[in-house]
């Protein structure tokens, strides 16, 4: 049987985080999967969880200095593997998600080293922490605008086993602590809409049941600074008749810089006969002269009524054809009587 480890990242932090232009945090639960979590570490007498995520901000070449910390809230020694990483959101959804320890960071997790004791494993008993100091060190080329990471702890032991196809997949659990870091400078947000498409599952019989539509876009972040986007979704049909009104509302998405994902609305009850646009818009509450949208247009018919109704008009089509050349034929000669046999 061959064995090989899946690393699996979880989110750092589930809750809703707010990031606003000054990268103040909003109230938020730190990365913990219940046996063990990574923490910024508290200040003495401060609670575990008193700061969600590490934020920092220095200029080219400042060094900045801070500490992670590791719970185990286990009754058994746990060993782990301690990296730091860049961010990236899942192309699918935009979740948040910390890079694996396989994938060589290219961004602030390249700027970030840990202290000696975190080179090879931390093992932490029971009921205990490890603390680990690290720094960071922003380059003389760093680009201005937020620069994200993490700093991760990969549990060395293989908790469960997988099938990939024909091979055994062992894996891994991770958790790791978000790491933003802003680099003084311009800053210049920056979100697009693009590729509103919309597919469609219409009844087998029309206006008896609803018509089911999805609708589909991507959020791009060309700017150098998160953005927590709101996004609205309208439509109109023939005439200018309204068909859908879905006013901005945030979709709990932390869109980093670079970062393009792809979203879906569900649309339940989509006009079954009409000639929709279909309109998505987007902007940002922490940066009110943000927006963007894109739209398109689509031709609602319930298809399969429409060919049931064109087979049977040809069909039909075809009987009275057939019935008015029966007519027309001209009527056949009766044969000439042998004269010969009736003598």
């Amino acid at each position: 049987m061959r064995l090989r480890t899946l690393p699996h990242v979880l989110l750092a932090g589930l809750c809703g985080l707010l990031l606003l232009p000054a990268l103040s945090a909003a109230p938020a639960t730190a990365a913990d999967n219940g046996t063990w979590g990574v923490f910024p570490t508290p200040a003495a007498g401060a609670a575990m969880t008193d700061r969600a995520y590490f934020f920092h901000q220095g200029a080219a070449g400042a060094t900045v200095s801070d500490s992670a910390t590791i719970l185990n809230s286990s009754d058994k020694e746990l060993t782990f593997q301690v990296f730091a990483t860049d961010a990236a959101n899942t192309p699918s959804g935009g979740a948040f998600a910390l890079l694996p320890a396989e994938t060589k960071p290219k961004d602030v997790g390249t700027w970030i080293a840990l202290a000696p004791q975190a080179a090879a494993t931390v093992t932490v008993p029971p009921k205990g922490r490890a603390d680990i100091p690290f720094t960071v060190k922003v380059p003389g080329d760093a680009t201005p605008g937020d620069h994200v990471g993490g700093i991760v702890a990969l549990n060395t032991a293989v908790e469960g086993v997988q099938k990939d196809g024909k091979v055994q997949v062992g894996v891994k659990r991770s958790v790791g602590a978000r790491l933003y870091f802003r680099v003084p400078g311009p800053l210049t947000p920056g979100l697009s809409v693009e590729d509103v498409r919309v597919t469609r599952g219409a009844p087998l019989l029309p206006w008896v049941k609803d018509a089911r539509a999805t609708v589909s876009y991507a959020l791009v972040n060309r700017g150098n600074v998160v953005v927590e986007p709101k996004v609205a979704v309208s439509a109109r049909g023939l005439f200018g008749r309204r068909v859908l009104d879905r006013p901005a509302r945030q979709p709990k998405l932390v869109l980093l810089p670079g970062q393009r994902v792809e979203l879906t609305e569900p649309w339940p009850d989509s006009p079954q006969l009409d000639w929709v646009s279909v309109t998505v818009s987007a902007g940002a509450a922490a940066y009110p002269d943000l927006s963007s949208e894109s739209a398109t247009d689509f031709l609602a018919v319930p298809w399969t009524a429409a060919g049931a109704v064109l087979v049977l008009a040809g069909a039909g089509t075809a009987v009275l054809v057939l019935r008015r050349r029966r007519r027309s034929d001209p009527p056949r000669p009766e044969p000439a009587r042998d004269l010969a046999r009736t003598r």
